[in-house]
């Protein structure tokens, strides 16, 4: 009777977590489907300037090779540094294979790949498919004018996976995630070497954890006090002299031994329940560091010989970084996304009873510090720090209620609950793809699209010098235009460049006015100017009617002039 009992209480434990397993694998379908659907509207259908050129770098590539020279600028002897050069090498297979539009395609399939890996390793991680569903889709929102056909957005997917690689390595020590670690490291090196260094600010917060608990655990159990006894001791054993001392120094060790085992209790008791902060000496970090170590040497693994390890720190000694509006400070008033999430952090940290991780609590600060120093780091703060937020609130919701996530995620998973994900999240999609739908993969409004026609129809190039302006000077080396600058920024200061001149700062200067156009067009020999209609150059040269340029071209956006004392 019993045993029939236990029977059937077996087999309705094992059918209740087939019924969960079940639910899970149909919830995770669900929410990967939509996540998919969602990322294909939030991305943009017109291209961004970067485009235009890593199609042209990728297409010289295969003809030169990489020569660390520029090929589309009509400065002479510009060096150039291929920052990533394996991905403009793919895009210009794709556009020469599929045009525009596999481009497009191609961008829409790597944002839901970014999508599709932020849900998977946040439920991996945080162990949670609801709140990792939200918070996938929150944070694909406030990143996405980041997203375009750029390879941030390959190196961002790379990313995601760097944390999990190191979680799960410190969980479980396994070959395979310390393999992981390296080989994206040399993807990375490859595919956009500037954000390379980046990887090993992602290993700091482990290792920083594991320092101060190594340097805890010597205060506290006086280890080196007891290393400096133990040699002393073996001296006087040697020696068979001073017994009387000997003694004295053996009940000094035990003495510290004893105290050192009470003070161990205590402390494991203390760190089972903090009060704020969780923090362990992990052993498995010290292989960390070696993997970290390791992937060091991984930006030697790339034909741009040492531009892995300078690129960064040549970008940091420059002006481009001050004068490009997406590496300026974070202004956070104007980033309400930012400043909802500092918000919401601080409040469960400080109103609730949640503990954080010594690692995650370093690398939400790191990563909010960096985000504040430039801009462009929203991105990482919400793909790492996203991992750190899942953490909390699962974290809360287990203080605060007994399996509370377990019974939401069980009452969204039945029929009512998909239908109103599925609704709201196709309701979103439709809300954010509508405005788009009839947009054009090149914005004429932004890239002088008829000007380049009327150029390659009426100018000779040979013996032509533009000055253009840096946002649409990478569509004119896509149109075959020799440009004074475009946006590799790097490309025209002198840290890069290997000449005296500052290109990006003659042209800062000049098209903001703080410099009379006329002095650097005659510094650089210009010939022709090719400007926005509403510059503030075009409207000085129409209000002063400047009888050294004459009107060659005007549309709706830009206006063509040469310079007749050229």
């Amino acid at each position: 009777m019993f045993k029939h009992k236990e029977e059937k209480e077996k087999k309705e434990e094992m059918k209740d977590k087939k019924g969960i397993l079940q639910s899970k694998w149909i919830f995770g379908i669900i929410a990967i489907v939509l996540i998919a659907i969602f990322c294909i509207a939030m991305t943009p259908v017109t291209l961004q300037n970067d485009t235009f050129y890593t199609i042209k770098i990728g297409e010289q590539i295969t003809k030169t090779g990489i020569d660390m020279q520029d090929h589309f600028s009509w400065h002479e002897d510009l060096a150039y540094t291929y920052p990533h050069w394996l991905y403009d090498l793919i895009t210009y297979y794709i556009y020469a294979g599929f045009g525009m539009t596999g481009i497009y395609v191609t961008t829409c399939i790597l944002t839901v790949i970014l999508g599709i890996s932020i849900y998977i390793v946040n439920t991996k991680i945080a162990k949670n498919q609801l709140v990792s569903f939200i918070l996938t889709a929150i944070v694909i929102y406030i990143i996405r004018g980041y997203i375009a056909a750029r390879a941030q957005l390959l190196t961002f997917i790379l990313f995601v996976w760097i944390i999990y690689c190191i979680e799960m390595f410190l969980k479980n020590k396994k070959i395979r995630y310390a393999v992981g670690l390296v080989l994206i490291s040399t993807l990375i090196a490859n595919l956009h070497a500037a954000v390379w260094p980046f990887i090993f600010v992602l290993f700091l917060p482990y290792i920083a954890e594991y320092l101060l608990a190594l340097i805890a655990e010597v205060t506290i159990y006086r280890k080196i006090n007891i290393k400096i006894l133990n040699f002393r001791i073996k001296l006087l054993t040697k020696s068979g002299k001073h017994v009387d001392k000997k003694l004295a120094l053996e009940e000094k060790l035990k003495d510290i031994i004893t105290k050192n085992e009470k003070i161990k209790v205590k402390r494991e008791e203390e760190l089972k329940n903090p009060y704020k902060i969780r923090f362990t000496k992990n052993p498995n970090v010290k292989w960390l560091i070696l993997v970290m170590i390791i992937c060091a040497f991984t930006g030697l693994l790339t034909p741009l010989g040492d531009t892995p390890y300078t690129y960064l720190v040549k970008t940091m000694e420059g002006n481009t970084t001050q004068n490009i509006n997406e590496h300026l400070p974070m202004t956070i008033i104007d980033e309400t996304e930012a400043l909802s999430a500092i918000v919401v952090i601080l409040a469960i940290l400080t109103f609730t009873k949640t503990k954080i991780k010594l690692s995650d609590l370093f690398m939400i600060g790191g990563l909010c510090f960096l985000m504040l120093a430039s801009r462009r780091q929203i991105t990482m703060f919400c793909l790492i720090g996203v991992l750190v937020v899942n953490k909390m609130i699962c974290g809360l919701f287990e203080i605060y209620t007994k399996n509370g996530l377990e019974r939401l995620t069980q009452m969204i998973a039945g029929k009512v609950g998909y239908i109103i994900m599925i609704v709201v999240m196709l309701a979103l999609s439709y809300h954010f793809y509508e405005p788009k739908q009839n947009d054009e993969y090149i914005d004429e409004s932004s890239y002088p699209v008829q000007a380049c026609d009327y150029i390659l129809e009426n100018i000779d190039l040979g013996k032509a010098r533009f000055y253009n302006e840096y946002n649409y000077g990478s569509y004119m080396i896509y149109r075959g235009i020799p440009v004074f600058i475009d946006s590799r920024a790097d490309l025209y200061a002198p840290e890069f460049s290997g000449k005296k001149e500052d290109i990006f700062m003659d042209f800062i200067n000049t098209s903001s006015i703080g410099e009379f156009y006329e002095d650097t067009f005659e510094k650089y020999d210009i010939t022709h100017v090719i400007t926005y209609k509403n510059s503030k150059m075009n409207m000085i040269i129409k209000e002063t009617k400047d009888p050294n340029y004459k009107e060659l071209y005007e549309d709706d956006y830009f206006t063509i002039y040469e310079r007749l004392n050229a």
